[in-house]
């Protein structure tokens, strides 16, 4: 017998499949495949429970699953929705006002944001999310170059590095050869213990240039859960909403 069914994580719907057999008395699997998340149940395990089974496996299943498998559900951007800012939800709330092009403003963790008279669908949406990231970009070119100026002292010192703002949806950060340090602007979605990772990361590539061991041991030199935050890094960025 095969079921379908899904759960929202974050921003992420993680769809899956429940195969229930007579054979399985009281172990439920959850694994993937190519065909997905796969749940293996008992006949008479309740939905609910199976739910709340892969909910708890969540950030597993952000882990190991190819970005195909999962789906980020796209911001209709009503009044309710959320987005993060340093690690927390932000609540959205919209009006409709007498203004050319949207305006977002953060007040007391809530991003109030103004739409203009008359604009809908898809128009709408794409003019309320370019609005959204010149925010964030604004805030990230605030907050990253602070963050390399506080963390510089701990690799001894030495001039400021350049600091620039890209979309990068691959990566979080890059160091070129000339020292020069981009950082998405998604960063500072992040919780502020990973946005320092992120810069510390990236600073380290000013010493030692590759990921070989004598760069590891100077991360973790500076951050010594270093490994724990990359960890939570790569779980927490599969479910970014923008």
């Amino acid at each position: 017998m095969i079921e379908r069914d899904s759960i929202r994580f974050g921003d992420t719907t993680i769809e899956y499949q429940v195969r229930r057999s007579e054979r399985r008395k009281k172990t439920v699997q959850v694994t993937i495949d190519g065909g997905g998340v796969q749940v293996a149940a008992p006949m008479d395990t309740p939905a609910d429970d199976l739910q709340t089974l892969v909910r708890r496996r969540a950030p597993w299943i952000l882990n190991h699953a190819t970005e195909g498998l999962l789906a980020v559900a796209p911001k209709r951007f009503v009044s309710g929705e959320t987005l993060p800012y340093l690690g927390r939800n932000v609540r959205m709330v919209f009006e409709i006002a007498d203004v050319r092009k949207p305006e977002v403003r953060f007040d007391h963790w809530r991003f109030n944001i103004n739409v203009p008279r008359g604009l809908d669908g898809d128009q709408r949406c794409d003019r309320i999310r370019k609005a959204i990231i010149a925010w964030y970009r604004a805030r990230a070119a605030a907050r990253l170059p602070a963050g390399v100026k506080q963390w510089l002292p701990r690799f001894g010192g030495g001039p400021m590095p350049d600091v620039l703002i890209r979309d990068q949806r691959q990566r979080w950060g890059s160091c070129a050869s000339d020292g020069t340090l981009r950082f998405n602007w998604r960063v500072v979605m992040l919780e502020p213990a990973l946005v320092d990772y992120v810069v510390v990361h990236e600073l380290a590539h000013l010493t030692v240039r590759n990921h070989s061991d004598d760069y590891w041991k100077l991360v973790v030199r500076i951050v010594p859960d270093a490994q724990e935050r990359r960890r939570k890094l790569r779980d927490v960025g599969r479910a970014l909403p923008l």
